[in-house]
């Protein structure tokens, strides 16, 4: 055997006995944990932008709040006007509609579509890869300019969106990208999150964008995808009422 081919051969044993000695289970829970909140309640603008091919871009603008340690969150619509007042309370495996019109709550899924975007409800909620999903394959590889770590998921129950995911975790524990499939193997939406804020020891995206596999239109010959884009502004981790976290608050900023 030439040496050449000796030095591959090491190179590629080294490379198998790393990547076998991560524990990818632990690698979820760190990712998770960067972006949870248990100890903190959460409230942040988002500005969310869908780009519809052949249509003016529409954008919405919601108040969010976030209560890691009871897994709740609550998030009030302030623009555009036609929907302003409506907002969604999540607590913990219920989730609530607000129409400010008709005065009710009615239940809705976490793996609805948010405001009719790209982006689901189950998005706004916190991170639980680790608790929902078991790592098939891992391996390394480049995004961009990050070394990442790119895992493949399969979920363990039904109640999550979706069956299996394509993660790209960045080597500093971010989750940076992830494609959504179905559980025949069809891609359904890929997610890249670009950016972060980092609040103490936490962090918080700074942008999130969510381009739909399927969902889009043809223009001039090409199919052009539907795409979401969030972004985050004013995130905060100062203590909340806990008045906040109630169909009394939604109710009460309808009046």
């Amino acid at each position: 055997m030439k040496k050449t081919n000796i030095i591959m051969t090491i190179l590629i044993c080294l490379m198998t006995v790393n990547i076998s000695a991560v524990d990818f289970k632990n690698l979820l829970k760190q990712a998770d944990g960067l972006v949870n909140y248990p100890g903190h309640d959460f409230s942040g603008e988002y500005t969310i932008v869908q780009v519809k091919p052949g249509q003016t871009p529409t954008t919405t603008i919601a108040a969010v709040f976030r209560r890691d340690s009871i897994e709740t969150y609550v998030i009030l619509i302030k623009e555009p006007s036609i929907n302003k007042g409506q907002g969604y309370l999540k607590q913990k495996n219920t989730l609530w509609f607000f129409d400010p019109e008709s005065r009710k709550f009615n239940s809705t899924s976490s793996s609805d579509r948010f405001q009719n975007t790209n982006a689901r409800n189950s998005d706004f909620t916190q991170s639980t890869l680790a608790l929902d999903y078991d790592v098939v394959s891992g391996t390394e590889g480049m995004l961009g300019r990050y070394d990442c770590w790119i895992l493949n998921l399969e979920a363990n129950n039904d109640e999550v969106t979706y069956p299996k995911m394509k993660l790209w975790i960045s080597k500093d524990g971010l989750v940076r990208k992830s494609e959504d499939y179905s559980l025949s193997g069809q891609l359904l939406r890929t997610t890249a999150i670009p950016d972060y804020y980092k609040l103490g020891d936490v962090f918080v995206p700074k942008r999130i964008l969510f381009v739909d596999a399927l969902r889009g239109a043809r223009i001039d010959g090409k199919f052009q995808n539907e795409k979401t884009q969030i972004t985050i502004d004013k995130p905060s981790l100062n203590d909340l009422p806990d008045s906040v976290f109630s169909k009394s608050f939604l109710e009460s900023m309808n009046r």
